[in-house]
């Protein structure tokens, strides 16, 4: 199982998600092709309503432990409860990376 893979599988069971992004965001960094060591995620969700920011990534860096130790060295996260989501439709895009050779 690739690691983008195992990232969707373990938010989907987490979460339940009514909206679920997983992108590879390797290709954009100094990093050997094929590569899954950057991603961004976008979870949308019921569990989040009332939840802070901060609570919210928590529970995601949790869920994603295991991927984190193994080498995904970098990890954009978006939460939203359903609500939020309606109102913006569209999570930010990635910054250009800026260091290591590019």
């Amino acid at each position: 199982m690739t690691i983008s893979a195992s990232i969707t599988a373990k938010l989907e069971s987490a979460f339940s998600p009514t909206h679920l992004e997983v992108v590879n965001e390797s290709h954009m960094h100094s990093v050997p092709p094929n590569s899954e060591t950057h991603f961004k995620v976008v979870v949308v969700s019921g569990s989040f309503e009332g939840r802070r920011q901060v609570q919210r990534h928590q529970q995601v860096y949790g869920v994603l432990a295991e991927e984190l130790v193994a080498g995904v060295h970098a990890l954009a996260i978006h939460t939203y409860s359903e609500a939020e989501w309606m109102e913006v439709q569209n999570a930010p895009q990635s910054p250009d990376c800026k260091g290591g050779g590019k």
